[in-house]
């Protein structure tokens, strides 16, 4: 006679156990983008969430890894040491998952990055660049941040956003420049008359630490003429502002500037060139941020 078989049925609700807890995508995506920014709301425009849903995933993510992830402080979050070793972890699960949805699904490349760019360069190129990425790789979401050279370095080497389409002084000396640009004075009439200012020309320029500031200085310099900083903006909409009321003559870069108004270089010292390249984050690229890379290596020099 044969035994008849005993099942023996278990009812395990698995979501109460504690011998197993599970890590949700959208807290990792969400707890790398404020890792790298350092902001609560930055973090939240980023992955289209209110702040308040941003800190209840931070606060739900410290509580399946039973760790204290950042420190909370009136400049913002920093990672604490616990969190800046799982940001190495959560990088690589999201880096795998993205990797392992563009291999397997129809969906071509999938992910998201981080993308700097100073306003003028967006102005210039940033429709072009994107727009032709998109139409390939539309599954890629893409942040853009738009700063000056010198803020995109730092943010950079802090791994707040994965690379940057960045100038330097140094046009000739680098085999990764991707195309020289002119910086040019700016006013807005065709023609410039110095004793319409009296002795000294008042200037619009950005931060003191840009290089286009520093270029005009030393050009004004050099030649002796007298000036001084009347305006000073990083943004590029203010200076253009400024230029358009002839309050004073700015200095942008030859594709920058607008139709408007006009270059004045023939009447002013000259300006340098500046090289333009990108800087990565990383050494260790995801593919998403590779091919964004690649692509702007193989447009931007035609543009």
């Amino acid at each position: 006679m044969v035994n008849p078989v005993k099942l023996i049925i278990i009812n395990w609700d698995i979501r109460n156990s504690d011998m197993l807890q599970t890590l949700d995508l959208r807290l990792l995506r969400t707890f790398v983008c404020a890792a790298r920014s350092r902001s609560l709301s930055a973090t939240a425009i980023q992955v289209l969430r209110t702040q308040s849903a941003v800190t209840m995933q931070i606060q739900r993510l410290e509580e399946v890894l039973e760790q204290k992830l950042f420190h909370r402080s009136g400049s913002g979050i920093h990672a604490t040491e616990a969190g800046e070793r799982f940001l190495i972890y959560a990088e690589r699960i999201l880096k795998s998952h993205d990797e392992a949805i563009s291999e397997f699904t129809n969906k071509g490349l999938y992910g998201s990055l981080s993308f700097g760019c100073p306003e003028d360069y967006l102005i210039a190129f940033g429709p072009s660049l994107l727009q032709s990425f998109g139409a390939i790789h539309s599954a890629v979401d893409i942040t853009v941040v738009a700063a000056p050279t010198v803020e995109l370095r730092r943010l950079v080497q802090q791994r707040q956003i994965d690379l940057a389409l960045i100038s330097t002084s140094h046009p000739t000396e680098a085999d990764e420049i991707l195309r020289q640009e002119k910086l040019v004075w700016v006013g807005n009439k065709p023609k410039l008359a110095l004793e319409e200012y009296g002795d000294t020309l008042p200037l619009a320029l950005s931060a003191s630490n840009t290089m286009d500031h520093k270029a005009a200085c030393d050009a004004m310099d050099r030649a002796g003429i007298n000036y001084r900083i009347s305006f000073a903006s990083n943004s590029l909409g203010g200076l253009i502002a400024i230029a358009r009321s002839g309050l004073a003559v700015c200095v942008f870069t030859q594709k920058a500037v607008p139709p408007d108004l006009y270059i004045l270089d023939r009447y002013l010292p000259r300006l340098p060139h500046i090289g333009v390249l990108v800087d990565y984050s990383d050494t260790e690229r995801s593919a998403v941020v590779k091919t964004f890379g690649e692509h702007i290596r193989n447009l931007l020099p035609s543009l």
